[in-house]
């Protein structure tokens, strides 16, 4: 039998308490993730662990500085990201915080693979090169930091003019993350992989880089023939066209838009569309 603290009812309610807590938060996560907010969480647990070290060290001086930052922390957080926490509030406010609008992130998705695809056989038909590089689950902070922060909507105009020839902005790499062109000009790692074809040039030796280090998906379009490629996972995907490149790409990045499978409702719509 349960002893008498530990009834049927009082860990049914342990139990909801902590799923509530582990919800929220995680919903926190979500919505911090990608700002500034992030490197803040980051340098809270630094503080942490210098604490701790201090403690067992016994040096006092140390301790002393960090419960002065711990007691006034707070209120400096609340200053330096008024932003991000009004956001926090607005989202609550709006009923959004608990749940997503679903037809609002299947627009938001198709629209991205639309504009990716127009951009690409725009390209393609010009000879216009390019290097597309999209987000996936591997943060790709480290390459945004080498290129020209954007921070724009992603669309088929803005995509297709970076890539113009004789711009500031035209060598490189872009970088999306979902529905933002996050950064241009980006630097990405060559790979030195004996395998791939001495015809290749630079974008596709920094487009196979990038996949051998992260799950990133990445489109080459072709200065010399316009032809359009593709690589993920450390594989490289040869003269696709436009509808091989948008199975692809609704393949892949679907799971960075919508949580839950419907790649069924994504082809029917995309055929409607059509």
């Amino acid at each position: 039998m349960l002893g008498e603290g530990f009834t049927l009812f009082n860990i049914l309610r342990i139990v909801v308490d902590i799923t509530l807590v582990w919800y929220v938060f995680y919903k926190l996560i979500m919505l911090l993730r990608g700002t500034k907010a992030i490197q803040l969480l980051k340098g809270i647990f630094v503080v942490f662990i210098f604490y701790l070290i201090s403690y067992v060290l016994n040096l006092q001086t140390v301790q002393v500085m960090i419960e002065q930052v711990i007691v006034w922390g707070p209120l400096a957080v609340i200053i330096l990201f008024q932003p991000e926490l009004r956001r926090a509030l607005e989202q609550i406010g709006r009923g959004s915080f608990f749940s997503r609008n679903r037809r609002s992130e299947e627009e938001i998705f198709n629209q991205s693979i639309e504009a990716i695809v127009k951009s690409c056989n725009y390209m393609g038909k010009r000879r216009i090169g390019a290097l597309i590089t999209i987000e996936r689950e591997t943060n790709m902070g480290d390459f945004i930091e080498t290129g020209i922060p954007i921070r724009g909507q992603l669309t088929n105009q803005l995509l297709t003019n970076i890539f113009v020839p004789n711009t500031p902005l035209h060598d490189g790499a872009v970088i999306i993350k979902q529905n933002e062109i996050v950064a241009a000009a980006c630097y990405l790692p060559l790979s030195e992989s004996p395998f791939i074809s001495k015809e290749l040039g630079t974008r596709h030796r920094a487009a196979m880089g990038i996949s051998e280090v992260s799950d990133a998906l990445t489109i080459i379009v072709s200065e010399e023939t316009g032809h359009i490629s593709c690589t993920r996972n450390g594989e490289l995907h040869r003269d696709i066209d436009e509808e091989k490149l948008t199975e692809i790409l609704r393949k892949d990045l679907e799971p960075n838009f919508v949580k839950t499978p419907t790649l069924k409702s994504w082809k029917r719509r995309g055929k409607k569309n059509e």
